[in-house]
């Protein structure tokens, strides 16, 4: 039911304005559009139709869901990023041609006139694309369950994995809530590039302001702020003749000098001064892990963690020691990892609209024509791209909540025969979620429906790395030499592993380093480990 009509005259009034404005962008978000979309296509068709149309955003196409501030920051987000995101997908499809794909924040990718039109869904593309490939490769070594640890330049992404890849659609991305499904991932400011300080207090901090690339840290011979990069070049854990294989020299006088000018601020060697960066450091993608497992009702130490990112597998036991987490699993190529997923992602559309059913509204046959509406969208769109029918799997999804309750939980549509009563099924698996979420569960209280969600993908072919026969224990093939590395326990010297050398089967002991071209692996003292038929170096305490 419309109370208002929306007139022409109030329309042209407004398109006055956004041309006097000389506006790029317009976001479109009617209160109640998610119930009808009637006046939302009247303004979107006026906009389209002035000399010059801006970019143009409506909330009915991206979002059409309940919660208003939700729906109109993912919108306005969508317009913010949409003309640049266009203009630059518009470009590369020139010559890439029609089937270039982008990757989705939710871990599947759709076709760049979608994302041209849809961008908010790419905008933690990257991260999702690290999570993909790290599950991917866990998963083919026989450990599905994992927190994976993406550590980079400026920041650290965490997400875990039980068994399945979580998503979200109640993320805040640069203090924006983002309404689209994106795959659950916390970040801190806590990467290689990460400034440390001390600060007013005289407390050494670490972050979250980042050196970025240029100047970058220290040791590149331009910045002069101490970072998480220079703690590890100090400490030995970095070679200074062997970063990035060799093609940059890294310039360790630099920073011992900038460290012992930092030590002499909190009364402390240059050594402590390194480790202590470290632990601040690792304390942050700590709390970021706690937050991500044991407050949503996830035990750490039933997981095993997966560290990526050129930085990730320098901290990764450390991590695991503090968290007790068993074991970790660094992939082959843990610095490009993150592109791995992206290219082995599925295809993938989601699809969302706001029901609002309970108790006797809560009927299978009103719920699956729903669905089928939804669906029959989905598959348009699908064959739109050429994607063949028997190939599409669909999946269905609910967001509940307790009645008047101001957040869901999203649980899978129950397959169950349609005698079953479905309020009941429902409630078992919102119940049980909701326990295990927030440790307790009232079975007394009425759930509600508040949206539908529906997945639909087409699995991708994925690479299948062929598993390699078990060789010798023994790893001094592929010793390079030692090093004194600086751990707690003081400086030790330590083995130097080419990782590209270390076959299956090669075991390696704690203190060790493992350098490849996109990383370096730390073993610390007490820990040990080797390389699984998959390549994939699997290190555990002794």
């Amino acid at each position: 039911v419309i109370v208002e009509d929306l007139t022409p005259e109030s329309i042209q009034t407004m398109i006055g304005l956004i041309e006097d404005s000389g506006a790029e962008a317009v976001a479109i978000s009617f209160l109640f559009s998610f119930l009808n979309t009637a006046h939302e296509e009247m303004v979107l068709e006026a906009l389209k139709k002035m000399k010059n149309p801006p970019y143009i955003s409506a909330s009915f196409r991206v979002l059409p869901e309940f919660r208003e501030y939700e729906r109109a920051s993912t919108v306005v987000v969508n317009a913010y990023v949409g003309q640049v995101m266009s203009q630059y997908l518009g470009e590369l499809e020139g010559p890439l041609g029609k089937g270039l794909r982008i990757m989705q924040s939710s871990g599947g990718s759709i076709t760049a006139r979608l994302a041209s039109e849809q961008p908010v869904r790419t905008i933690l593309s990257g991260p999702a694309g690290g999570v993909v490939g790290a599950f991917y490769v866990a998963t083919q070594a026989g450990y599905p369950d994992i927190i994976t640890v993406d550590m980079g330049g400026t920041s650290t992404d965490v997400s875990l994995c039980p068994g399945v890849i979580k998503e979200t659609t109640s993320a805040n991305v640069g203090g924006y809530p983002i309404g689209v499904p994106m795959i659950d991932i916390h970040t801190v400011g806590a990467g290689g590039g990460s400034i440390a300080r001390v600060d007013t207090g005289g407390a050494l901090v670490v972050g979250p302001e980042s050196a970025g690339a240029d100047p970058g840290p220290a040791c590149y011979g331009t910045g002069d702020q101490l970072t998480v990069t220079d703690a590890n070049l100090h400490l030995g854990r970095l070679l200074a003749d062997r970063f990035l294989g060799g093609r940059i020299t890294l310039d360790r006088g630099r920073v011992d000098g900038l460290m012992q000018k930092l030590a002499s601020q909190i009364d402390a060697d240059a050594n402590q001064t390194a480790l202590g960066i470290n632990r601040v450091v690792n304390a942050n993608m700590e709390r970021a892990i706690r937050t991500i497992s044991l407050e949503r009702g996830y035990d750490p130490r039933l997981f095993t963690l997966v560290p990526f990112g050129g930085a990730g597998p320098m901290h990764a036991c450390e991590l695991a020691q503090e968290l007790g987490i068993p074991r970790v699993l660094v992939p082959a190529r843990p610095g490009i990892l993150s592109a791995l997923g992206v290219a082995i992602a599925d295809i993938v559309t989601d699809h969302s609209r706001t029901v609002m059913l309970r108790g006797t509204d809560l009927d299978r046959a009103r719920v699956d024509e729903e669905f089928q509406g939804m669906e029959g969208d989905a598959r348009v769109q699908m064959a739109d791209e050429g994607l063949p029918a028997d190939k599409m799997i669909v999946r269905r999804f609910l967001d509940v909540r307790y009645v008047g309750q101001s957040f869901e939980l999203t649980v899978e549509y129950p397959n169950r025969p349609a005698r079953t009563e479905l309020i009941k099924v429902i409630g078992d698996a919102f119940y049980k979620a909701h326990l295990r979420r927030f440790g307790y569960a009232d079975r007394n209280e009425q759930v509600e429906v508040v949206n539908l969600r529906l997945k639909m993908g087409v699995a991708m072919e994925k690479p299948q790395v062929e598993r390699q026969s078990a060789g010798r224990p023994d790893p001094s093939a592929a010793l390079i030499g030692e090093a004194e590395v600086v751990f707690q326990q003081g400086p030790l010297m330590s083995p130097l592993y080419q990782r590209d050398d270390l076959v299956c089967g090669s075991r390696i002991s704690g203190p060790a380093l493992v350098i490849q071209m996109d990383a370096t692996t730390v073993v610390p003292p007490g820990w040990g480990g080797a390389v699984d038929p998959f390549g994939n170096l699997l290190l555990e305490p002794k």
